[in-house]
């Protein structure tokens, strides 16, 4: 077997199990989790339609690259969200589709790193573990830079030595942050771009949140529009992840797209290819009408804002935790111990969440999940409201 599959650390649900393990919640009280960032809305009935009126096309091998009616649908999507010039995301070569960002991020890395150079890949710290995982089986180093209140949340991208930029083979952002949920500005995007041309490396954007925000004035910039507004011709070194798990409530559909540089594109189909990754055809039609409709996407991002609006003034007065920019997590402070913290509210409030320890490495500053939890609002907004209110009482009878 390979032997760096012994480099890989446990996911975060399999140490909450053991957290979890033999303590027995009180059972007047109904069990709410909120540790999995898996949405609970419900899927959009169009979608579904669609999904079982192709079931036929089952009956035939789906090709790696899609049906171009499909990378039409995603490329206009992604020329409509960001406000791209017409024609600038070419969906025969800057687009293809992919079974759920989570396997696309993992294979991306494997097709990207060259192993012969002591890869290095830089993400944000705490971070989505696949992330860690590729790169170490990609036989790349992972660099960690914290997410920190000082830095805004954001990765800092001038506290890397020039040395590491010099080996930095692929840069994984995630803009809305997970678990954070900051929004990295266009301005940082831009920077991230000035150094990739520098030193000639990858930027692979995470922006599987892109269409779950608070500020309806504001939506969060990608790193494609970022690239447009610096004229960087034809997103070079750029690639991007979008997902339908999240903006349209389709976690079990596992669908989502990568769009970027035309000969990046073209050689991880190839990867993809030999992979085995194809999307079933009625997947695909069925992803064309999701990707073809903002409406339901709104609908879904104002459950979530409504959320934040009902759990945030039950939760402030007793918990050091903000409104995030994008996503649909909180990040708050827990004054001590958070697994401990996750424990026994469990124990006492049978609910669950996740330890912010789980999320994040010490990479020599300490653990910056440390004394944090991640709770998911991914539960309907009455579940959410009773939850703050346990979590409170929690809190005030510690």
């Amino acid at each position: 077997m390979n032997p760096r599959l012994l480099a890989l650390h446990a996911y975060p649900f399999e140490r909450l199990a053991r957290l979890k393990a033999g303590v027995v919640p009180p059972q007047n009280l109904r069990h709410i989790a909120m540790s999995i960032g898996e949405p609970q809305h419900a899927p959009p009935e169009f979608v579904l339609e669609t999904l079982r009126r192709h079931l036929a096309d089952l009956g035939s091998y789906p090709s790696t690259a899609g049906v171009p009616a499909l990378r039409e649908a995603c490329a206009a999507w992604l020329t409509r969200r960001y406000v791209l010039r017409e024609g600038s995301v070419d969906p025969q070569s800057m687009v293809l589709p992919v079974n759920g960002t989570r396997e696309a991020l993992f294979a991306f890395v494997q097709a990207a790193v060259d192993q012969a150079q002591e890869p290095a890949v830089l993400m944000p710290n705490p971070f989505y573990q696949i992330y860690e995982g590729a790169a170490l089986l990609a036989g790349a180093r992972p660099y960690f830079l914290d997410t920190v209140p000082q830095t805004d949340f954001l990765p800092d991208l001038a506290a890397v030595p020039e040395p590491l930029w010099r080996r930095c083979q692929v840069l994984m952002l995630c803009t809305p942050g997970n678990p954070t949920g900051a929004v990295l500005p266009l301005e940082y995007l831009q920077r991230a771009l000035d150094l990739a041309e520098r030193y000639d490396f990858v930027i692979a954007s995470d922006e599987c949140y892109a269409d779950i925000y608070l500020d309806e004035a504001s939506p969060p910039p990608g790193l494609l529009e970022a690239a447009e507004a610096s004229g960087v011709q034809d997103f070079r070194r750029c690639v991007v992840f979008h997902s339908l798990s999240k903006r349209s409530s389709l976690p079990g559909l596992r669908s989502g797209f990568v769009a970027g540089d035309p000969q990046l594109i073209a050689r991880f189909l190839v990867y993809r290819t030999y992979h085995g990754s194809a999307m079933p055809v009625p997947t695909q039609q069925a992803s064309i009408a999701a990707w073809s409709d903002d409406a339901h996407a709104a609908a879904n991002r104002r459950l979530y804002q409504q959320k934040f609006a009902r759990v945030l003034p039950i939760l402030r007065p007793h918990l050091d935790v903000g409104a995030p920019a994008g996503a649909f997590y909180l990040w708050p402070q827990v004054g001590g111990d958070d697994e401990a913290f996750a424990r026994n509210l469990f124990a006492r409030q049978n609910i669950t969440v996740l330890p912010g320890s789980y999320l994040a490495r010490d990479a020599g500053a300490g653990n910056p999940g440390a004394h944090r939890v991640r709770i998911s609002l991914v539960p309907p907004v009455a579940a959410c409201v009773e939850a703050a209110e346990r979590i409170t009482h929690f809190l005030k009878t510690a």
